[in-house]
C-alpha cells in the first residue's frame, strides 16, 4: 500500500512567511519614504575617447585599423597622424575600441539644436530597493521651458504580480459580460412555442419547412392570433429583466474588477519586470522644437508607488536636470551693414478718397453717402502734414474722375468742376487752420502779432480726368463675379478707341448692370497728391549712409532660430552670416559654396569643419577644426557644444597636448 506524503507547509509556517514578506515590504516603504532609496534622473555620458597617437613613425600605424587612423595637415603643411589608441599596462600604445556608455549624475549638460529641434536625453534609474512584484512604479517627468511646465508621457514599471492581478480583473469582467445575453432568441421558450403551434395551428406549423412569406395580417385572419402575440406569450420576461439589469451594471462592474486599467496610449514605457533582482534604467528621449529665447530646458521627476489602486508612497520631485541648448545661431558675426541712401529734397505723397456727388453736380455735400468719413480722413491727413517736423507742404494737386456713363465731353467738364470744387473746399479748411494757428500764437504770447503766420502758403492745383478706364480695366480683371467669357468679351470691346462708342457697346451686354451698379461707383474718386520738401534742405539731393535694416532683420531672424526667414533675407548678401544661416537650415552645399569665396580665418574654418563632418569627411573636418583652434583658441571649448565636432574630439582625442602621452 502506497502512502501519500504531504509536502504542504504547516499553517503556522505559511503565516510566518507572509509576515516576513510584509516586514520586508514595510522596510522598503520606510526606506523609500525616508529618502534612503529613491529613483533619480541622470545624464548619459558620451563615450569615453581613447588616447591619441601623434607622430610620424609609419610602423606605429600597424597598431590601429586603417579606418580609425587619420593623416591630416596643420597650417604649416606638416602631417599629423591621429588614431584611436590606448596605453596598456606596459606603457605601449595599443589600438582600442570605444568604451561602453556609462551613466553619470551630472545635473547639467550641453545639448545641440539642429534644424529647429533638440533631443533632450536623460536616464531614469530605479534601484533594486524600489522594486516589488506587487507594485507598480509610476514616474512622471516634467519639463520646464521658458517659464512654462509641460508634463511628459509617464513611465510605468510594473511588477509581475501586479500585472497578474490586472489581467485577472479583466478576466473577471469578461466573465461578467458573458452573462449578458446578446441573442434574443435565447429569451424565448422555443420548444413550448413549437408544441403550441403544432397542436393548435397545424397550418402554421407547415410553414416550418416552407419558405413562403405570410404577412402578420394574413396570419391573424386565419388563426385569430398574431405571430407577435404568440411570441410574446412564450417570451421569458424574467430573462429580459435580468439582461437589462446586467447591462446597466457594466460600468459599475468594470470599475469593480478592473481597478487599474492597462494603459494603451499616452505612455512612454510600460514594462513588466519579473525578476526582483538588480536595478533598472530607462533612457528617455524628448524632442523639443526650439523657439526664440530658448536657452535651457529643465527636467524633474516625480511619481508614486501603487499597489492596485492604492498609493503606498509618493515620490517627491527632486533637483532638476538642466540642459543648456547650444545653437549654430550663436556663431553669427555681430556686424552692422550700411547702405548709401540718396535723400531727395522734394517728396510726394498721395491718397484717394471717394466723395459722392449728386448726378451731374459738382458741389460737395458732407451729408451725402459716406462723405463725412472721407472728408474727415482728408482733413486729418492735412493736419498731420502741417504738423510734420521733417517736411513742409508746398502744394496739393486735386484730380477728380468720373465713371463712363454719359458723353466724354460732359464728363470732362464735370470732372474739372468737381476738382475745382474739392480744391476750393479744402482750401477754405486750410485757411481756417491758418487763422486758428495765428489765434493760438496770440493767446500764448500775449502779443497781437497779426503779421506772424507760421502756416506755409499752400497752393491747390486742380486737375481732371474725364473717365477712369484704366481703373475699370483693373477692377474687371480682379472681379470674382464676372465669368472668364464675360471678361474676355469686355477686353475685346476695350480695343474700341472711342470711349462713347465703347460705353454704348457695353450697355448691350448681360453683365452691364454689374459694371454700372458695382464697379462704376468706384471710379468716381478724388485723388490728392501732396508735394513736400524737407525743412532746411537746400540741395535737391544728398547722399548719406544709413543702417541696412533688412540685413539687421535677417540677423535677428537667425538669432531667433527662424532659419527659413533668415536664409531668405541673408541669401543675397553671401557673407559669413549667410553661410551660418544656410548651415543652421541644413543647406550644407549652399553654405560651403559661400564659405569657399570668403577669406580663411578661424570662424570659416570652424564652419567648414562642421559641414565636412556632416558629410562624413573626417579628414578635412579634423584639419579645418585644428586650424580654427590654432587661429582662435576659443573654438577649443566651443567644439564640445556641437555634436559634429564633439564626435571628432572624442574619437581622436583632439585638443590634448602631445607631451601628455
Amino acid at each position: 500500500m502506497k502512502r501519500r506524503i504531504c509536502t504542504a507547509l504547516p499553517a503556522c509556517a505559511v503565516v510566518l512567511l507572509g509576515a516576513l514578506a510584509a516586514c520586508r515590504t514595510g522596510e522598503k516603504l520606510r526606506e523609500i519614504r525616508s529618502g534612503k532609496v529613491q529613483a533619480e534622473l541622470a545624464t548619459a555620458r558620451d563615450r569615453q575617447p581613447a588616447a591619441p597617437f601623434r607622430g610620424h613613425d609609419p610602423d606605429s600605424l600597424l597598431l590601429a585599423r586603417q579606418d580609425t587612423t587619420l593623416v591630416v595637415e596643420d597650417l604649416e603643411g606638416n602631417e599629423v597622424i591621429l588614431m584611436k589608441a590606448a596605453v596598456d599596462e606596459n606603457g605601449e600604445l595599443m589600438a582600442s575600441d570605444v568604451l561602453d556608455a556609462a551613466v553619470v549624475t551630472a545635473r547639467f549638460k550641453n545639448v545641440a539644436e539642429r534644424g529647429g529641434k533638440v533631443d533632450i536625453r536623460f536616464t531614469i534609474r530605479v534601484p533594486e530597493g524600489m522594486r516589488d512584484s506587487r507594485w507598480q512604479l509610476r514616474f512622471t517627468p516634467e519639463m520646464y521651458i521658458l517659464g512654462d511646465s509641460l508634463g511628459l508621457d509617464p513611465v510605468l514599471i510594473t511588477g509581475a504580480a501586479y500585472r497578474k492581478r490586472q489581467l485577472r480583473g479583466y478576466e473577471q469582467y469578461e466573465r461578467f459580460l458573458a452573462r449578458i445575453i446578446s441573442d434574443t432568441t435565447r429569451m424565448i421558450d422555443l420548444t413550448q412555442l413549437e408544441v403550441f403551434i403544432r397542436r393548435n395551428l397545424p397550418g402554421v406549423y407547415r410553414f416550418k419547412s416552407d419558405t413562403s412569406f405570410v404577412s402578420d395580417e394574413t396570419f391573424a385572419s386565419y388563426y385569430g392570433v398574431t405571430e407577435q402575440e404568440a411570441l410574446q406569450h412564450y417570451t421569458r420576461e424574467y430573462l429580459i429583466r435580468r439582461n437589462a439589469r446586467l447591462r446597466s451594471r457594466r460600468e459599475q462592474m468594470y470599475r469593480r474588477y478592473v481597478k487599474v486599467p492597462i494603459e494603451a496610449g499616452g505612455i512612454r514605457l510600460d514594462t513588466v519586470l519579473r525578476s526582483p533582482d538588480g536595478s533598472f534604467s530607462y533612457e528617455y528621449v524628448q524632442t523639443v522644437h526650439t523657439r526664440p529665447g530658448l536657452r535651457k530646458v529643465e527636467i524633474s521627476l516625480a511619481g508614486g508607488i501603487f499597489e492596485e489602486d492604492r498609493q503606498l508612497a509618493a515620490l517627491e520631485r527632486g533637483e532638476p536636470l538642466t540642459f543648456y541648448i547650444s545653437s549654430l545661431s550663436t556663431l553669427t558675426e555681430d556686424r552692422e551693414r550700411f547702405l548709401t541712401k540718396v535723400v531727395e529734397r522734394r517728396v510726394t505723397a498721395n491718397t484717394a478718397c471717394y466723395i459722392a456727388f449728386e448726378s451731374g453736380r459738382a458741389d460737395i455735400r458732407p451729408g451725402l453717402g459716406g462723405n463725412a468719413g472721407e472728408i474727415g480722413r482728408i482733413k486729418s491727413n492735412l493736419h498731420a502734414l502741417l504738423q510734420n517736423r521733417e517736411f513742409d507742404l508746398d502744394s496739393i494737386r486735386v484730380c477728380a474722375t468720373c465713371s463712363p456713363e454719359g458723353s466724354w465731353g460732359f464728363n470732362e467738364r464735370l470732372s474739372r468742376r468737381r476738382s475745382e470744387s474739392v480744391a476750393d473746399y479744402f482750401g477754405r479748411y486750410l485757411d481756417s487752420l491758418r487763422r486758428a494757428e495765428r489765434t493760438f500764437h496770440i493767446d500764448l504770447s500775449g502779443e497781437a502779432d497779426l503779421a506772424r503766420d507760421d502756416t506755409p502758403d499752400i497752393r491747390f492745383l486742380s486737375r481732371s480726368e474725364a473717365e477712369n478706364w484704366d481703373l475699370l480695366d483693373r477692377l474687371v480683371r480682379s472681379d470674382s463675379l464676372l465669368s472668364p467669357r464675360q471678361k474676355a468679351d469686355y477686353f475685346a470691346l476695350a480695343a474700341e478707341r472711342d470711349p462713347d462708342r465703347r460705353e454704348h457697346l457695353l450697355r448691350g451686354k448681360d453683365y452691364y448692370s454689374h459694371l454700372r451698379n458695382d464697379l462704376y461707383p468706384r471710379l468716381r474718386i478724388v485723388r490728392f497728391d501732396f508735394h513736400l520738401h524737407r525743412k532746411g534742405m537746400v540741395r535737391d539731393t544728398v547722399h548719406t549712409t544709413v543702417p541696412d535694416t533688412v540685413y539687421a532683420g535677417g540677423l535677428q531672424a537667425l538669432r531667433d532660430r527662424d532659419y527659413s526667414r533668415a536664409v531668405s533675407i541673408l541669401g543675397p548678401y553671401r557673407d559669413y552670416n549667410t553661410a551660418v544661416a544656410y548651415c543652421a537650415a541644413g543647406m550644407g552645399a549652399s553654405a560651403m559654396d559661400v564659405l569657399k569665396h570668403l577669406p580663411d580665418d578661424g570662424k570659416t574654418y570652424y564652419l567648414k569643419a562642421i559641414l565636412y563632418s556632416r558629410e562624413g569627411d573626417e579628414k578635412h573636418a579634423v584639419e579645418c577644426y585644428l586650424r580654427a583652434c590654432s587661429l582662435n583658441p576659443s573654438y577649443v571649448s566651443r567644439g564640445n557644444l556641437d555634436p559634429e565636432i564633439a564626435m571628432l574630439i572624442a574619437k581622436y582625442s583632439l585638443n590634448q597636448e602631445p607631451d601628455e602621452y
